[in-house]
């Protein structure tokens, strides 16, 4: 059964217009059919049919709003999939005439959303300066905040509820409330679980970081860089 369906999930991710799709939606928006086949350049009827398939599979979920359908991943767990594929990607190797990459993915490496996370160089920082403030502890998969972590994100304006034993969004009951996520282009983690998505939310919420347009680039604003050397001490984005 597991060599099925590990297969069947090979199958769904492999196939082009559903990967670009499936990627689309990494920023943890939920987007329309019609937007999502622009997004793969498929017809909408060969998006709706492809992403039947994949609501069918449990990779995504779909909520309808008066005549519209939206679409989102169905789990953190999805999107920790699509971002350790990219890693692997990554590893393949390149052609002997490498494409010249642009400022766009230069931003993309270093401050991007992953599902609903930061990721990218700011969210490895991130990772790096609370575990050296000894605020997390990331081993083999697991994580953990310390009570002096919890103190700290407090006092850095993170509600009490999300930082919780018991909290767990609706649509991600029991997340732990701490994962080191390997980041595809630094190679090293950064934080996920119900604190990484609520370091994200504040950060939003209090722009330090904001979207640069609909895509999953995040850019870190003036006000941003100051609490990030003041509180976090991270100097060199």
């Amino acid at each position: 059964m597991y060599t099925n369906r590990i297969a069947e999930i090979g199958l769904l991710v492999g196939e082009p217009a559903r990967a670009a799709m499936l990627m689309a939606l990494m920023d943890g928006r939920a987007l329309t059919a019609g937007e999502l086949a622009g997004a793969a350049g498929v017809t909408p009827q060969s998006a709706s049919a492809h992403l039947a398939r994949l609501v069918e599979a449990g990779m995504l979920a779909m909520e309808r709003q008066g005549r519209h359908r939206y679409h989102q991943l169905a789990s953190p767990e999805v999107a920790r999939l699509l971002e350790t594929v990219m890693q692997v990607a990554t590893l393949a190797p390149t052609p002997a005439r490498r494409p010249v990459t642009g400022p766009r993915d230069a931003a993309m490496r270093r401050a991007r959303t992953c599902y609903d996370h930061m990721a990218g160089a700011l969210g490895v920082a991130l990772a790096d300066a609370l575990q050296a403030q000894g605020h997390v502890e990331l081993d083999d998969g697991a994580g953990l905040v310390t009570p002096a972590g919890l103190d700290f994100l407090h006092g850095l304006g993170l509600p009490a509820d999300s930082l919780s034993a018991g909290a767990s969004p609706a649509k991600a009951s029991g997340r732990p409330l701490c994962l080191p996520c390997l980041d595809w282009s630094e190679r090293r983690p950064h934080l996920a679980g119900r604190l990484g998505a609520a370091l994200c939310r504040h950060f939003l919420d209090t722009h330090l970081v904001r979207r640069i347009g609909d895509s999953r680039v995040l850019e870190i604003t003036p006000k941003g860089h100051a609490v990030l050397r003041e509180r976090f001490d991270i100097r060199t984005l």
